[in-house]
């Protein structure tokens, strides 16, 4: 099973080390990984949106472990990465930063409405354990190391570190193939993030959205991803100091975007409305998430955005 055929499949990183991948990568679609020891015990990284796309995931993780994980990890607190949380067994343990169980909590089941799918029967539940610094579980015979990267893509980012494997599952810290998103962390913590993996010379990587990367690919699009923070960064300078909203600027910017071929390109607008914050004395009239920037991505998508959740 590949990207191009379109369904959900388990692809080996390194020996027991395994990514869910989930085209077509969009809104409410992410990845997930898990990562298993010869004892066959299993740490799950992420969950998913719906109830029929958790039960496809915990269906592969029997497969290639002796039961349910033992720890999941919560890499942020988007509901496409944590509304599978309630799915986990009673006795799985989830981990996740002190502001990701904050988010999940506070934000509820309110991107059900945002955007309409087939969700099943979802039930909240954040992280059981929090961290506000760096840590290292040891499953059998080698570390996973849970790394503090935000704020970047959120308030929230953990990346999930294998030193002797050398793969890095980056949830929203990466995206391949399509525009990433940084409203509601940090286009500079954004930018710091992708060096800090490239630093780590991961052998393989999982996006939170788009196919794994391996080997020189890794580099190509970390690359790419900094390349983009730095047209954003040009753009939202060049756009404030012509008088131009952050949905002028993205309006007037997309038809002509090195980065037109990539998907969910709504996106731009958002990530204008954060590098006008940073970078100038910008007030937003709103709050700087996705729900109050709905909108303004719809506008900038001359339509309705649609998830194929």
């Amino acid at each position: 099973m590949t990207w191009e055929d379109g369904t959900s499949y388990l692809e080996e990183l390194a020996p027991g080390v395994y990514a869910f991948v989930q085209p077509a990568g969009g809104w409410m679609v992410n990845n997930c990984g898990v990562i298993t020891d010869a004892s066959g015990d299993a740490v799950l990284v992420d969950t998913t949106s719906t109830e029929k796309r958790n039960r496809a995931l915990l269906a592969e993780v029997q497969h290639v472990s002796a039961g349910g994980p033992r720890i999941a990890v919560n890499t942020h607190s988007h509901p496409d990465h944590t509304y599978g949380n309630g799915f986990l067994p009673s006795t799985t343990t989830i981990i996740g930063h002190h502001l990701c169980r904050e988010g999940v909590l506070r934000a509820g089941l309110a991107a059900t409405q945002e955007l309409p799918a087939d969700y099943g029967d979802l039930v909240v539940r954040p992280p059981d354990v929090t961290i506000d610094s760096d840590i290292t579980l040891h499953l059998g015979e080698f570390p996973v190391e849970l790394q503090i990267m935000g704020p970047a893509h959120s308030t929230n980012d953990v990346g999930v570190w294998l030193p002797e494997q050398k793969v890095m599952f980056a949830g929203d810290l990466a995206f391949s193939g399509g525009h990433p998103i940084f409203l509601e962390g940090s286009m500079i913590g954004f930018r710091e993030a992708t060096r800090r993996m490239r630093a780590l010379e991961p052998a393989a990587l999982l996006p939170g959205h788009g196919p794994a990367c391996h080997g020189d690919e890794v580099g190509r699009v970390l690359d790419a991803l900094e390349g983009y923070v730095g047209w954003i960064e040009e753009l939202a300078l060049t756009s404030y100091a012509a008088g131009l909203t952050p949905l002028e600027a993205a309006q007037k910017a997309v038809a002509d975007s090195p980065y037109r071929e990539w998907e969910e390109g709504e996106r731009v607008v958002c990530n204008l409305h954060r590098a006008y914050v940073e970078l100038t004395d910008y007030e937003p009239s709103v709050r700087l998430n996705i729900p109050s920037l709905w909108p303004e991505m719809v506008a900038l998508n001359g339509g309705p955005i649609v998830s194929h959740a």
